[in-house]
């Protein structure tokens, strides 16, 4: 397992538009499901007068955890078409919402998977794509007296400090790659 994955910075949009109907397209970096049920919420109160709000959602660095919607649309042509986007992007902890106002003309279904894909599509591109480490948080405690001992180890592995007490019994809190945490793991307790 790789302890690296893609995800993007901020928002960014995209648009498509075929036969007058317009595909309005949003990619938002989340973490959690209540994120993305609260940007949906959003959406769907700004552009009340659209046909429709599809979306989809990748999340986690396993990339386990997703779920496309059609929002009416015939099915498997709008969620799939944006969670294609995702996936073949490899990218996770993304919402790509696409907003569909129609122009009155059908699209046909294969004409629906190519604009909601391409809306998405346009998304990404106008997005900052960025690779982010996954990283486990490591909490050790120890006696004052070891304090030089474990700052040196801190010094030389360069976790992140997440938070430290220091009193009779110390307690630091690390951010660590999850490839570097188990040798940390192991340095910090060879020293008790």
């Amino acid at each position: 397992m790789t302890d690296e994955f893609k995800t993007i910075k901020e928002v960014a949009e995209g648009y498509y538009t075929e036969k007058r109907s317009k595909f309005f397209a949003f990619a938002h970096h989340v973490e959690t499901v209540d994120e993305v049920k609260d940007i949906l919420v959003g959406y769907r109160k700004k552009y009340y007068d659209a046909r429709h709000v599809c979306y989809a959602y990748m999340l986690g660095a396993g990339r386990e955890e997703f779920r496309a919607n059609d929002d009416g649309e015939p099915s498997s042509t709008a969620g799939k078409p944006i969670l294609g986007q995702i996936n073949s992007n490899e990218l996770t902890d993304i919402l790509i919402v696409v907003v569909r106002y129609y122009g009155g003309v059908n699209l046909g279904t294969s004409g629906l998977i190519v604009a909601y894909r391409e809306a998405a599509a346009d998304a990404i591109a106008h997005a900052t794509i960025e690779t982010r480490q996954v990283e486990e948080v490591i909490t050790y405690t120890f006696a004052y007296p070891q304090m030089n001992d474990v700052m040196r180890i801190v010094k030389e592995m360069s976790p992140r400090i997440l938070s430290q007490t220091f009193d009779n019994t110390c307690e630091i809190k690390l951010s660590i790659r999850q490839s570097e945490a188990e040798e940390l793991r192991n340095r910090l307790g060879k020293l008790l």
